[in-house]
């Protein structure tokens, strides 16, 4: 855990699920995390509550699908701790829609916070993330960026985007010294997955925990061999979404 010890995390999407799994694994490893975005303060204050136990977290909540607040929030979440060493892009949304009843609000709605938001987040931190002598970018995908699934058309789409410029920048930065991973979970049994499969149980699922480890893995393995996706499929199960 050494190798983490005193790295500084920007996190979003860390109210509940893989977000917080990964704020409690990571803070046991000694990381400084901003838990950064969402509405809810309540559940994000419940995370930095198991954080606090571990290491040092702050909180700043607020709506990143505006574009005012994502720009000067970047800035100040970078200040916290004097920089960012590394990007967990994780907050999304999903949906249960036939294709033909999609609206015009839902299509912006979820492509803002599974694509748009992740973009250019990352865009007004890349600066920071520069200055780090081991920088990584970790965008949490979906195995519908691989497979589609019905009901789910533009969610499948914002994910599809959201690896594809993940493989891109991933290019981009290599000569910065920035890692660029993209985790492609399916079957995670997170709150998302109960509101849009309420007929899941747990049994059989990949649990919070399971992708944290993953993620870990990505930062205190980091070295010349580099692993740019990962797809993570249930044992002997279907994968359907994250």
């Amino acid at each position: 855990m050494k190798e983490l010890n005193g790295k500084r995390l920007i996190l979003t999407g860390a109210g509940g699920g893989i977000g917080r799994a990964a704020a409690e694994k990571l803070a046991r490893c000694g990381m400084k995390l901003v838990l950064l975005g969402g509405n809810d303060q309540q559940k994000l204050e419940a995370t930095a509550d198991l954080v606090r136990k571990y290491t040092d977290c702050e909180v700043l909540p607020g709506d990143l699908s505006n574009m005012e607040f994502l720009q000067n929030a970047a800035s100040e979440a970078a200040g916290i701790f004097g920089g960012v060493d590394v990007l967990i892009n994780n907050a999304g949304v999903t949906q249960n829609t036939p294709f033909e009843e999609v609206t015009f609000e839902e299509f912006d709605r979820i492509m803002t916070v599974n694509n748009k938001v992740p973009f250019f987040l990352t865009r007004a931190l890349l600066p920071h993330l520069r200055r780090s002598a081991a920088a990584s970018i970790i965008n949490i995908a979906s195995v519908v960026a691989h497979l589609g699934y019905p009901l789910q058309s533009v969610y499948s789409a914002s994910k599809h985007a959201l690896l594809g410029w993940s493989k891109s920048l991933a290019r981009e930065c290599y000569k910065d010294n920035i890692r660029v991973h993209a985790i492609s979970p399916g079957g995670v049994y997170t709150d998302m997955v109960k509101i849009s499969r309420p007929d899941l149980t747990a049994e059989g699922m990949i649990m919070p925990e399971e992708i944290a480890d993953i993620i870990h893995f990505f930062l205190a393995n980091r070295g010349n061999a580099v692993i740019d996706e990962i797809i993570v499929h249930r044992v002997n199960k279907e994968p359907f979404m994250v």
